[in-house]
């Protein structure tokens, strides 16, 4: 491809993080000029970001005359699969949202599609852009913490019935289950500071709060607004006092799971949806020291990572070694998406390396399948499938 055309991109899906796309829209570089959502209030703010330029479409199929480069494919996690594989049969570049698919299988079809087209295909974690967690990845890579041997994450996922229980993620039809369609962001990131992939797994978890919650909507009732910001509610404490819940909540809304990894390394992974406050909590062990964050910078909240790893002794607030973490951006997540977007942006134009990984979004999925899995059967122990020997040598190299 040219160095010096712009790139025409596309967008499927214009709900609420449409507005990375926005990234796109680099004069001389790069340009959206093609959209399509099914839904008329989809249509209306492909309209608003991305101006009168844009031709809108209301199936993406019809995109296919817009002589694209690359797509944004931002539908609900469900249906990320149609398009992804339409468009990388089409050979056009791909970004789709985190994560990949809820299933494995669908995962692996993106990935062979890919591969037997020579298409390349990136998914949006945009937590390994993250300053906090680049900054614990670099500590790691320096050997401050010797060998890693564990990594544990809390997440505490304050707002979670706002999130994920007035809609269509309270539905496992819809998403699995929230250790995946939450916890493939955190998973990722702890295979990516463990360096190795889940291979056997354990999950407990249940529906412990909003199981019971008697406020729901009627079968077929929309919710009484169109999007999340617009029914978010701030007021409702404690949040068994949230209203307007989905007619239809089967997933668990506190989860947990252990693994270990192909490279001897072990994970542990703690998610609840009625927590007061809204952090991820990394702690990385090894054979030489412990680093940890508190607060996580992703809405430009303080954060530190603290490092202990000159001597033993008891509990010390006092770290050996404390990094104060500045969003390196005002943009959403610390910076994170706009950094994610140039990547794609990047590899789209010159291949190269990248921070993301479409084979370990795959593993993320993974993970989160077989934790579900066993959750549901009582914890007990699963494997997970490794993607195809062929499969996963193509994507190593960052194809």
């Amino acid at each position: 491809m040219s160095t010096a055309r712009e790139l025409r991109v596309g967008v499927v899906g214009v709900g609420q993080r449409a507005v990375l796309a926005e990234y796109a829209n680099r004069p001389g570089y790069s340009r959206v000029v093609s959209c399509a959502d099914p839904t008329e209030r989809g249509r209306a703010d492909a309209r608003r970001l991305f101006g009168p330029e844009a031709r809108i479409h209301d199936d993406y199929q019809a995109m296919v005359g817009d002589d694209l480069d690359a797509v944004f494919v931002f539908t609900p996690d469900y249906v990320h699969t149609g398009p992804v594989l339409f468009f990388l049969e089409q050979g056009v570049a791909v970004f789709v949202e985190k994560p990949m698919a809820i299933s494995i299988e669908d995962c692996d079809a993106m990935l062979a599609a890919a591969k037997a087209k020579g298409v390349r295909l990136y998914v949006g974690h945009n937590l390994r852009h993250l300053p906090t967690l680049r900054t614990m990845r670099r500590l790691i890579d320096e050997g401050a913490i010797g060998q890693v041997r564990a990594v544990w994450c809390r997440h505490f996922v304050g707002h979670g019935g706002d999130y994920y229980f007035k809609d269509w993620h309270a539905e496992r039809d819809k998403t699995t289950g929230l250790l995946l369609q939450k916890g493939a962001h955190d998973i990722d990131v702890i295979h990516w500071l463990a360096g190795g992939y889940s291979r056997e797994v354990v999950g407990l978890g249940a529906l412990t709060v909003y199981g019971d919650n008697p406020h729901r909507r009627g079968a077929g009732e929309p919710p009484a607004a169109e999007r999340m910001p617009e029914w978010f509610d701030r007021t409702a404490w404690p949040p068994a006092r949230l209203r307007d819940l989905n007619p239809t909540i089967d997933v668990e809304d506190l989860t947990m799971m252990t693994a270990r990894l192909d490279n001897g390394v072990y994970m542990s992974y703690q998610q609840c949806h009625y927590t007061p406050d809204y952090w991820r909590n990394y702690t990385v062990i090894g054979d030489a020291g412990r680093l940890e964050n508190f607060g996580d910078g992703i809405e430009g909240d303080p954060a530190v990572v603290r490092v202990w790893n000159e001597y033993r002794s008891g509990y010390r607030a006092e770290a050996d070694l404390t990094l104060q973490i500045e969003p390196d951006s005002e943009e959403r997540h610390g910076g994170a998406d706009l950094r994610l977007v140039a990547e794609f942006l990047r590899f789209v134009r010159e291949g190269g390396p990248t921070e993301i990984s479409p084979l370990a979004a795959r593993e993320a999925v993974a993970a989160g399948v077989a934790a579900t899995a066993s959750l549901r059967e009582g914890g007990r122990p699963v494997p997970v499938p490794a993607l195809d020997p062929d499969l996963a040598a193509y994507f190593a190299g960052n194809e």
